[in-house]
C-alpha cells in the first residue's frame, strides 16, 4: 500500500482532480484513518470555485473534505489517548494551531485550521488525523451519518444550543434549508423551539423543511412575507433568526422580522459585507447580531450520543452515495442543486 486515490485541489492552477498520491505516514500524536465515508459540503464547492480562499494553507495542493468517518488503520508514535487500530471514528472538521494559549485551552482561535481547506482532508482512501480530533462512534451509527455530524449537523447544533441558547417555546426562523439549514430545523425542534419557520425560495426545500419538523415553510419572495411571520408568531416577531445561506438580502429580511430583543445568528459564511439598513426600530427593540462559525468538540460528542440512543436519525439526510473517483460529479450536483441534495457522500 504505497499510493491511494485522493481528491486534490491545486491552489495555484485552481484545478480539482482525483489522482494517485502517496499514502501519508502518521507522525507523533497522529493516526492514519481508513476513510469509509466523506460528505460533500458547500464549503468544498466554494473552495473549488475559488470563492473560498484558504487563510492558513500549509501547501499549494490540498486534499478536499472536512466531513469524514472511518476506521483507525495505523497508530503514530507518542499517542496519549490509548487509541486502538480498528476503532470506528469520526473526525472534527478542523483543528487548533496547537501553539497559542487559546488553542491549549480549547477556546476559539483566529488560527483555527479547517480540514480540506488549510490542511489535507478526507476525500481520500486514507487520511491523517491528530489524535485530539478523533471522536469514537458506536457500531450502530453508520459511517455515512457519522461523517456529516462534525459540520452539517454540528454547525447548526452549536448555533442553536450555544450561540443562540434557544429555549423551549421560543420562536425561530431559519433561512436556507440546504445541508446546514435542514439540520438547523431538526436541532431547533430538538431544543423545543416553537414555532419553527423555515424560509427558502425552492418549493422542494420548503417541503423538506416541513418533513424535518418546521411548523411553517415560507417563500421569502411572497409579498406578504412579513405578515405571515407576524401571524405565525402571534404578532411578536422572531426570537431568533438563523441565516444559513450567507446572503446579504437574507440578513436584511431576517433582521426586519425579529421581535423584541430578537437575535440574528450568522450561520452561513460569506465574504460579503454585513449590512442592515433598518434604523431606529433595530435600536428600540434591542435587536442583536451574533456571528457563528462551525461546531465545537463538545457538540460533536453530544450529537454522536444523541444519534446512538435514537434521538436523532440522520438517515433522511443522506441523499446519495458516490464513488470517490466521481467526486467532480458530486461537486457539480451540489453546486447546481441537481436532485436538491442534503448531503452527498463520497465512498472510497
Amino acid at each position: 500500500m504505497d499510493t491511494m486515490l485522493a481528491g486534490r485541489f491545486h491552489l495555484d492552477s485552481k484545478k480539482f482532480v482525483v489522482e494517485e498520491v502517496p499514502v501519508p505516514v502518521p507522525g507523533p500524536g497522529e493516526v492514519l484513518v481508513e476513510v469509509k465515508a466523506a460528505g460533500v459540503c458547500l464549503s468544498d464547492v466554494h473552495l473549488i470555485d475559488g470563492s473560498l480562499v484558504p487563510l492558513f494553507a500549509t501547501s499549494d495542493t490540498v486534499t478536499v473534505g472536512h466531513e469524514v468517518s472511518g476506521v483507525i488503520h495505523t497508530l503514530g508514535p507518542d499517542l496519549k489517548r490509548g487509541l486502538s487500530v480498528g476503532t470506528r471514528v469520526t473526525l472534527e472538521a478542523g483543528k487548533t494551531c496547537g501553539r497559542c494559549a487559546g488553542c491549549v485551552r480549547r477556546r476559539p482561535c483566529t488560527q483555527m485550521l479547517t480540514a480540506g481547506i488549510d490542511y489535507d482532508g478526507g476525500w481520500a482512501q486514507y487520511t491523517l488525523a491528530r489524535e485530539d480530533t478523533l471522536i469514537p462512534i458506536p457500531d450502530n451509527l453508520p459511517f455515512d451519518q457519522a461523517a456529516i455530524i462534525p459540520d452539517a449537523v454540528s454547525t447548526p447544533y452549536a448555533a442553536v444550543v450555544a450561540t443562540a441558547g434557544v429555549r423551549p417555546a421560543q420562536s425561530v426562523g431559519i433561512w436556507g434549508v440546504g445541508g446546514v439549514g435542514a439540520h438547523n430545523v431538526r436541532v431547533a425542534r430538538l431544543a423545543g423551539a416553537a414555532p419553527i419557520i423555515a424560509v427558502d425560495p425552492l418549493p422542494g426545500a420548503r417541503e423538506r423543511a416541513l418533513a424535518f419538523g418546521a411548523d411553517f415553510a415560507l417563500d421569502p419572495a411572497a409579498p406578504d412575507f412579513a405578515d405571515q411571520v407576524r401571524a405565525a408568531t402571534g404578532g411578536r416577531g422572531l426570537d431568533f433568526a438563523f441565516d444559513c445561506a450567507g446572503v446579504p438580502a437574507v440578513r436584511e429580511q431576517a433582521a426586519s422580522v425579529l421581535g423584541l430583543n430578537g437575535v440574528l445568528i450568522l450561520v452561513g459564511i460569506s465574504p460579503r459585507p454585513l449590512t442592515i439598513s433598518e434604523g431606529l426600530t433595530f435600536n428600540y427593540l434591542g435587536k442583536q447580531v451574533r456571528g457563528h462559525y462551525g461546531g465545537t468538540p463538545e457538540s460533536v460528542t453530544e450529537l454522536v450520543r444523541l444519534a446512538e440512543v435514537g434521538r436523532l436519525d440522520l438517515a433522511p439526510s443522506i441523499t446519495d452515495h458516490i464513488p470517490l473517483a466521481e467526486a467532480a460529479d458530486a461537486v457539480n450536483r451540489l453546486e447546481n442543486k441537481i436532485g436538491d441534495p442534503i448531503r452527498l457522500i463520497l465512498v472510497p
